[in-house]
């Protein structure tokens, strides 16, 4: 090797288990960036779907009308509709049997959008625990191969009766890069799981809300209906 030898060659020179750790951080890095991509987009949009059905809720709306209106999409629900989907239908179906137990009804009212709230929490936290292992393990895969490259280095120095900087530093270079890559994978994988997890964190304090608040209109009227 000479010492202005270029980015690419120095990959090529390198030996085949460091190539191998490059092979498999690329890949990683690559795989990492489309779930970046495919979260974001599904954790606007599901922000955006909250947004919206809960504007429509709190228009004043019949709860009826509502719930006619997103039972004719319910294979096609998610999110917050999802929730309230759930939550009425327990609660007509328990009123229609326990209409003078207004306690039994909302406990499996609840107990039914408590369910859906953890269930579109865990779609939306889909591939996040990939993007924290990346971010985990990439730098310590870079650094197995910059080890094992340096290692390979010296081996081969040691075959030479005399050694200078020049012979010793490309082999150091290419083994580095091990590590530049490790840490090219990590860094992205890291910042776009902090920020998708804070993401997920609010739409499940929305859900959660939503789900309190939906309970306590329900509740209202299970008290009413036992009146009458």
């Amino acid at each position: 090797m000479t010492a202005d030898i270029s980015f690419v060659d120095l990959i090529l020179e390198a030996s085949l288990l460091v190539q191998l750790v490059m092979l498999i951080l690329l890949g990683m890095s690559v795989v990492s960036w489309a779930m970046i991509i495919k979260r974001s987009k599904v954790l606007k949009q599901a922000t955006k779907d909250s947004d919206e059905f809960e504007d429509k809720f709190w228009s004043g709306a019949d709860l009826s009308q509502i719930y006619q209106d997103v039972k004719k999409r319910k294979d096609d629900l998610s999110g917050t509709e999802e929730i309230f989907y759930s939550g009425f239908t327990e609660f007509l179906r328990l009123r229609k049997s326990n209409a003078e137990s207004p306690a039994f009804i909302m406990e499996g009212t609840g107990r039914s959008m408590r369910v859906a709230v953890s269930r579109e929490v865990e779609d939306l936290e889909t591939n996040l625990p990939f993007l924290a292992t990346v971010g985990s393990i990439s730098p310590y895969i870079g650094l197995f191969g910059t080890v094992w490259g340096i290692m390979h280095a010296f081996i081969a120095l040691g075959e030479v009766k005399q050694a200078t900087l020049a012979m010793v530093a490309p082999g150091i270079a290419e083994a580095l890069i091990a590590t530049a890559m490790g840490l090219f994978a990590a860094i992205p994988a890291v910042m776009a799981y902090n920020r998708l997890s804070n993401k997920v964190g609010k739409l499940e304090h929305n859900y959660a809300t939503f789900s309190e608040e939906f309970h306590s209109i329900l509740h209202r009227q299970a008290m009413a209906s036992r009146e009458q």
